[in-house]
């Protein structure tokens, strides 16, 4: 497993008593798989996704990258972990207003310390395999939003991460660019092999879905398998 939270738990002041955000949460993601998450507002998904990418301590529970135990990781560490094996794609594109298309994602390699022709490299690679060959030295006033959006997913790939968490990457696109970029994600999540986390509340993009986790009130439940469509497919 690239991803796996075992019993999450996680609780926030609330007044004198505390709120329950996650309630013995576990999920299970493998490399090359794709798990959309869904849920009505408030129900716990931004907060699984924060735990997930280690910016989160649970009260109790596990967190595996990778192989790799969270618990107890001192913050270098895990600012370490997530540079190299997750990759997070936020709800706005959130790119630098004086830097091309290239350049955002050259930055991410140079956090890293890889060398500049060997980023420019890679980034080009990532433009490419995203559709946007032609549009690496635009800045971000000359594109799309559905073009923003694949920059903002192209730079969560940069580092090559096993594990890659989308939170609601549709929700400032209309439905035929939402959808683009939803086939985006399932086609790099397969050739890639990452085991990739998507939260979204347009049901309409749950068919490209290979596993599908309803979370209501903190509490996540697994849908049952659909056998005709392959091993580990889910449906609501």
């Amino acid at each position: 497993m690239s991803l796996n939270l075992t019993g999450i738990t996680l609780t926030y002041p609330d007044g004198d008593s505390r709120l329950t955000a996650l309630d013995q949460v576990t999920l299970d993601v493998p490399r090359g798989t794709l798990a959309a998450v869904v849920g009505p507002s408030g129900s716990g998904k931004s907060s699984l996704l924060a735990v997930a990418a280690t910016l989160i301590t649970p009260d109790s529970g596990t967190v595996t990258v990778d192989g790799t135990d969270t618990t107890g990781l001192p913050r270098g560490e895990l600012a370490a972990l997530r540079r190299h094996r997750i990759g997070i794609v936020f709800q706005q594109p959130n790119l630098l207003p004086s830097l091309t298309a290239v350049e955002q994602l050259q930055v991410m390699a140079r956090i890293d310390g890889r060398r500049p022709r060997t980023a420019q490299s890679r980034a080009r690679e990532l433009l490419d395999a995203v559709g946007l060959a032609d549009q690496a030295s635009r800045r971000p006033h000359q594109l799309s939003g559905g073009q923003r959006q694949r920059v903002n997913i192209a730079r969560a790939l940069m580092n090559d991460p096993t594990v890659l968490l989308v939170d609601e990457p549709t929700s400032a696109l209309d439905h035929e660019r939402g959808a683009t970029v939803i086939d985006l994600i399932t086609r790099l999540t397969h050739e890639r092999s990452t085991a990739t986390v998507l939260v979204t509340h347009d049901r309409t993009h749950l068919t490209a879905a290979d596993r599908i986790a309803e979370v209501h009130d903190g509490r996540l439940r697994l849908t049952a398998p659909l056998g005709q469509d392959g091993p580990g497919r889910y449906v609501v």
